[in-house]
């Protein structure tokens, strides 16, 4: 098989929680732990720190990368999902692991996960593992892809164990409250490893409390005790918050032989689309017209960024919209502005909502827009309507974001 043949059967396999949903996801590690086993256990040749939380996760990953990658380490970076390409998913300093090297781990291991029906995000999350110990990184920032206690990724014992905030999404699988997000989010925390918490939530900080009293593991609320903040090249104003959670967890790591000093962290922070190539996070793609992307997608995430598409400034709005089936959607079309040109649409995978059905919830509520058959005819039909002193947003979806950039 070549590189695409791969991909393609990787895909093709059980359903993919980004494409199919709910019946993707599975309750348990068993599989995890035998592809591990089958690999040599790769994950305990690293260290590592892991990433969950329900936004900024992604962020928080990549920024810890850049700035230990400036201190001259050998940095591992998994995340989820990808925009472009698979390999974007297995980085090492910034670099996509190779398509050879991806075909080789299917065609070795191909038997074993057709045997053990392993899923795409398993079968990923053992090529990491094996890739990062074969490429002897000094340390894998390692992000959770759903939940914590039952996701894939946690197999690990990290160095640390980082949760960036809290919030209702994928409720169908974690739970319909707070609480209960909480407690799988924390899962990720191990025994007598550190935890960073990035933002302190009233409801749930005796949830994480608990947890990390019951494993007696240290754990810091970064929103509490870093007051320094720095300036990055992630411009959304909600990296305040994910600025300060990698501070703290960069504050921690220092004694266990991680010493980042002011200027790895300064250059760091300025550098991390450059170190570790990551899109769609309050990315301008153009000026005259300005077109802005962003991946934000739920209420939490979306919280942040309305506000900031409100302070900027333009003559009129046009939004390129599209958003995934299972979203909860009447509990956040109040977050966007009602005085703007909506285009709909529908990212290409199974999960995408129709075009026409969002445009109809949208249009309960007042707002005006049409909608096209693609993200990329909604796209274009903006940037032909936008004059120059306009204004287009792209997001509501990863899947949006990924289809433009």
């Amino acid at each position: 098989m070549n590189y695409n043949d791969t991909v393609n059967w990787m895909f093709n396999q059980l359903p993919m929680y980004q494409n199919k949903g709910k019946v993707a996801f599975k309750k348990d590690l068993t599989n995890t732990y035998a592809l591990s086993s089958h690999l040599n256990n790769p994950e305990k040749k690293i260290k590592s720190i892991h990433v969950a939380g329900t936004n900024g996760k992604g962020s928080t990953s990549h920024m810890i990368a850049s700035v230990l990658q400036e201190a001259g380490c050998k940095v591992g970076l998994y995340t989820s999902p990808h925009l472009k390409d698979f390999r974007e998913r297995i980085k090492v300093n910034g670099n996509v692991v190779s398509k050879q090297f991806v075909i080789q781990f299917i065609t070795r291991n191909k038997t074993f996960l057709e045997n053990h029906r392993l899923s795409f995000f398993e079968m990923t999350v053992g090529m990491a593992f094996d890739y990062f110990a074969k490429q002897k990184v000094d340390i894998a920032i390692i992000e959770v892809g759903l939940g914590g206690r039952l996701d894939s990724t946690n197999i690990i014992t990290p160095e640390i164990s980082v949760i960036t905030n809290i919030g209702l999404d994928h409720t169908q699988f974690l739970g319909d409250t707070l609480e209960l997000i909480a407690h799988e989010k924390a899962g990720i925390i191990k025994p007598n490893v550190p935890v960073v918490i990035g933002e302190t939530q009233k409801k749930i900080t005796p949830v994480f409390r608990r947890i990390a009293k019951e494993n007696n593991a240290p754990i810091y609320f970064a929103d509490q005790t870093i007051k320094k903040t720095y300036k990055s090249d992630l411009k959304g104003s909600y990296q305040t918050n994910n600025i300060k959670t990698v501070a703290q967890t960069l504050t921690v790591l220092q004694p266990l032989g991680f010493n980042t000093s002011e200027k790895h962290k300064v250059k760091g922070f300025n550098n991390v689309v450059k170190n570790t190539g990551l899109l769609g996070r309050w990315q301008t793609l153009q000026y005259s017209p300005k077109i802005i992307c962003d991946t934000a997608h739920n209420k939490e995430g979306l919280s942040y960024v309305m506000p900031q598409l409100a302070n900027e400034t333009f003559n009129k709005l046009h939004l390129v919209l599209g958003m995934v089936n299972d979203k909860n959607i009447v509990s956040i079309i109040d977050l966007f502005p009602i005085k703007a040109t909506y285009y709909f649409c529908k990212p290409e995978i199974p999960r995408g909502l129709d075009a026409e059905i969002l445009k109809q919830y949208f249009a309960e509520k007042g707002y005006k827009g049409d909608a096209y058959k693609s993200v990329n005819e909604a796209f274009e039909f903006a940037k032909k309507q936008a004059k120059n002193n306009d204004l287009i947003y792209v997001g509501g979806s990863t899947f949006v974001v990924a289809e433009i950039i």
